[in-house]
């Protein structure tokens, strides 16, 4: 539990951090935006209940995840490049099996050199992460970067072209 509880505020934070990288124009911490959309997401073991999701570039979303699976999981928007190297990362810190030591870690840098919006769940918890879509990229992904997860199949496409 406190692990989780690092990782969202973790998540929350950092997903501040991200939509106010260089993408222009000023945004409120995520606990104070304006929320221009609820997105409701169901994580289940080795799959995302969206496969993709338009969003418009600039618009304040609320993801409100939910871990329906037996398995601990994540849910981290970020670019190809940043998604791969936080899979990495997971891979090194974990031996290569499980999720040990998850909570807290650093993530990898995505948009701009800032870091990735994050919250990792355990079996049957909700988490809510705030974001705002940056406005100069084509597409992102969502995550789960757990090992083997990505791998079957636990990840999903952000359009983010209007």
């Amino acid at each position: 539990m406190r692990k989780t509880l690092l990782a969202l505020t973790l998540g929350l934070v950092t997903s501040t951090a991200f939509a106010a990288g260089e993408h222009g124009g000023s945004h409120a911490p995520a606990g104070n935006a304006e929320i221009d959309r609820t997105i409701r997401l169901e994580a289940g073991d080795m799959w995302f209940d969206a496969e993709s999701l338009d969003v418009a570039p600039g618009a304040t979303i609320r993801f409100e995840i939910t871990n329906t699976g037996n398995l601990a999981h994540e849910f981290v928007i970020g670019d190809a490049e940043a998604q791969a190297a936080h899979r990495e990362m997971m891979q090194q810190m974990s031996g290569g099996h499980g999720h040990e030591g998850h909570g807290g870690h650093d993530m990898a840098e995505g948009q701009h050199g800032g870091q990735m919006p994050a919250v990792t769940l355990a079996p049957g918890e909700r988490a809510e992460l705030v974001w705002t879509a940056p406005q100069n990229v084509d597409s992102l992904e969502y995550a789960c970067n757990i090992p083997g997860h990505y791998e079957s199949g636990m990840s999903g496409n952000i359009d983010l072209q209007g």
